[in-house]
């Protein structure tokens, strides 16, 4: 029997102390700095209590100490102000009475997303040794197999963080990549995983690419690939995942592009574990095209396809888990599959569909579907 290790794309929720703290800080109003750091320590130290306890093994600080997954990189670099246009995906256009219901109910997040305005540099690797020294601590404590810590890839950036300094998209790439290049190497030198958020390989099709063909798109696509793979240059393959995904939210997504187009994009990558959904309605049967062109996943990749999703309240039967971890086992092996989640559980600080404590309950489902997956294999 091979057994089928357990992990997650990265975000949980926080609790209403952090997302206090974080707005706090967000909104420029008094806060002890002091406090701010004794609540993320206990905070990320439950957060990997709940994961080791939900049958979690490859586990994260939960992004506790992050306003979102993009846009915290304001916080740490220089040459960000202002505000950048909202761009609503593109299918949420298509239905503007659920887009104004959304709206009405709360259901879109608020917080900034300054443009890119001058040079993008370091403020230094502070925060990040914090958040690392956190994870590390909430590890030994707890006895998690291994830990792992996100980081925004420069497309995500530019998709949320857009440019109005640099002469070119390209070029703001690159200076991008030039300069999360430490941070990516700073959490590999600890010791932990990497995981770089990657959305814009799918997401920014219909956000921010909508007036162009699938394959103008995707040469957008492999430009971004480009430029993460330049600021891996010094990260060893095996210490690196990525997640793609078509948007963390509720919604028709009838304007997605499918995974096939995208596909090879992915598979270019400078990354050995590759985060992909594929229980939510719109992707679930794409499945099939990890099947059908088994021949063009390089040998050293392994796939972690979501098997709960994050966007509903529902929690998945550990047997319908299994089942979609054994798709993939069938295709690569059980020693090239860990069973993941399709996206994050708290995306955005004080924002989240699924209730926390059903947000666990879907990682202990996803730990008892993969044992089950195991015990078959």
């Amino acid at each position: 029997m091979t057994r089928i290790a357990t992990t997650h794309v990265g975000s949980l929720p926080r609790t209403q102390k952090v997302v206090d703290f974080i707005f706090a800080r967000e909104r420029e109003e008094p806060y002890d700095p002091a406090e701010f750091d004794a609540a993320m320590t206990e905070a990320v130290g439950e957060t990997v209590r709940r994961q080791v306890e939900a049958g979690i093994d490859i586990v994260s600080d939960g992004e506790t100490s992050k306003i979102s997954y993009a846009t915290y990189v304001k916080d740490r670099y220089t040459g960000f102000s202002g505000d950048s246009p909202r761009n609503a995906p593109a299918d949420l256009k298509r239905f503007p009475t659920f887009l104004q219901r959304l709206a009405d109910d709360g259901g879109t997040p608020k917080y900034a997303r300054p443009m890119c305005t001058g040079e993008v540099r370091s403020k230094g690797q502070g925060e990040l040794q914090k958040d690392i020294a956190n994870l590390k601590a909430g590890i030994e404590t707890h006895g998690a197999a291994r830990g792992f810590m996100n980081a925004a890839s420069p497309g995500v950036i530019s998709l949320f963080l857009q440019n109005e300094h640099y002469p070119t998209r390209d070029a703001y790439l690159a200076a991008l990549a030039d300069a999360m290049r430490a941070e990516y190497e700073t959490i590999v030198a600890a010791g932990l995983d990497l995981q770089l958020d990657c959305p814009d390989l799918a997401l920014s099709r219909h956000m921010l690419f909508t007036d162009l063909s699938d394959a103008e798109f995707v040469k957008i696509a492999e430009s971004h690939i480009e430029a993460l793979n330049h600021a891996l240059e010094n990260v060893p393959q095996e210490r690196v995942r990525v997640h793609i995904c078509w948007g963390n939210y509720e919604g028709p997504h009838v304007c997605d592009i499918d995974m096939a187009q995208v596909f090879p994009v992915l598979m270019k990558a400078k990354a050995s574990r590759l985060l992909f959904e594929t229980s939510n309605p719109r992707h679930a049967h794409e499945w099939t095209v990890f099947r059908d062109r088994k021949a063009e996943i390089p040998d050293d990749r392994i796939l972690v396809p979501g098997v709960v999703d994050t966007t509903t309240n529902f929690v998945e039967h550990p047997e319908l888990v299994a089942q979609r971890i054994e798709r993939f086992v069938g295709i690569v092996g059980a020693d090239r599959v860990i069973a993941g989640s399709d996206c994050g559980f708290g995306t955005f600080a004080g924002f989240g569909a699924v209730d926390p404590e059903i947000a666990y309950a879907k990682l202990a489902t996803l730990a008892q579907g993969a044992q089950l997956a195991s015990d078959r294999t």
